[in-house]
Parts: C-alpha cells; structure tokens; sequence
C-alpha cells in the first residue's frame, strides 16, 4: 500500500508539478497541498488519469483559521476503487475568495459544496444552485465559522401564523433548579426540610 502511494506521488509531483505546493504520505492518504485556481484542473487529471483513477468524491470538508491570513481551508477526500487508494487535496485561500465549484466534474459535489456555502459562508463560481441547505431560510451567519455566537437573546422558529421563520427573544418555559448530590439514604436537603415542616405542623395541630 505504502509503496503505491509513493509511486503515485512521484506520478502526481511529475505531472503537476507547477501546481502542486506540498504532498505527503500520512494514516496510508496521500495528501497534496494547492492553490485555490489549480483546483479545477487537478482535480480533472485525479479522475481521468489512467494511473489515478479516483472517481468518487467522498466529501468536501471545511476549516476555518479566524486568525490565519488565509482564514479558510477546504478540504476534498478521493477515492479510487481500482487502485483501492485514498487521496486528500487541501487548499488555503483568503476569506473573501470564491472557489470554483467541481460539479461538472463531480455532480455529487452539487451538495457538499451547498453545506460548505452554509455553514462557513464560502462562496463557489459556477454553481448551478447555490443555497443553504442545513439551515433555515432567512437563517443570519454561518454555524461552524469560529466567531458564530454560541449563545445569544434571539431563538429561531417556524411561525404557522406567519408562514415563514421567525426570530424571537428567548423564552425560558420554567426556571432554573438547584440539584444537591447527598447520599439518598441519609435524605436530600429538601426532603429534610419537609419533614422538619410537617413534624412542625403536627405539633401544631
């Protein structure tokens, strides 16, 4: 296995080597480092080279650096059924960076690149439909990026009177309760309590 993915490194490192900026072999994945505008062209040669030959797209995963100068990482994982081999292609770019989308080549990307728009807010050129696809429509910001707020004063609901997702202030439907952790055979606090009242109320009586 090892000894095949070094081969096929050597052929990818040969054949595109303009456009590849790092590759290594890790957990048995080939992994090869580029950059954004290179994407469309590597990714063709990963498919249709007979030595290659990776023809599924399993997924397109983000990541997000708040504090790296290119913020933004996408991650696309192949794999070859012929060749039984995985291959991990990585690119960094700016925030503001839209990437070319790869559904002509993987219409199956069609999707993960809508979840990957939904979720971290990066754009793709090209897409035939480019939408949310998690979230609701009308939904403010993007869930996974690092700075999305992970509490805050407003809920979002659907509103059967409005038709339409509605924002609103939180509302807590009971308050808050206070759990003592004693040993149920000597009695919680509260229960000691109740019977401190009820023998006084007995006495009483």
């Amino acid at each position: 296995m090892i000894e095949n993915l070094k081969n096929l490194e050597k052929l990818i490192s040969a054949e595109l080597s303009s456009r590849i900026l790092k590759s290594e072999i890790e957990n048995d994945e080939l992994i090869i480092e580029i950059n954004d505008n290179n994407l469309i062209e590597v990714v063709q040669f990963l498919k249709s080279n007979f030595q290659c030959k990776f023809r599924q797209l399993i997924d397109i995963a983000g990541v997000d650096y708040p504090d790296e100068e290119k913020r933004f990482k996408l991650v696309y994982l192949f794999l070859s059924h012929e060749k039984n081999t995985r291959i991990k292609l990585s690119m960094s770019f700016e925030t503001d960076k839209i990437i070319n989308s790869i559904t002509k080549i993987f219409p199956s990307a069609n999707w993960m690149e809508r979840e990957v728009f939904d979720m971290y807010g990066i754009k793709f050129k090209n897409h035939p439909d480019l939408r949310r696809i998690l979230t609701d429509y009308g939904f403010k910001g993007h869930p996974l990026r690092k700075d999305f707020p992970l509490t805050g004063f407003n809920e979002v609901r659907y509103s059967e009177k409005e038709k339409k997702v509605i924002y609103e202030p939180v509302k807590l439907e009971q308050n808050y309760r206070n759990f003592d952790f004693e040993s149920p055979w000597e009695g919680t606090n509260y229960l000691k309590e109740v019977n401190k009242e009820e023998k006084k109320n007995g006495k009483e009586n």
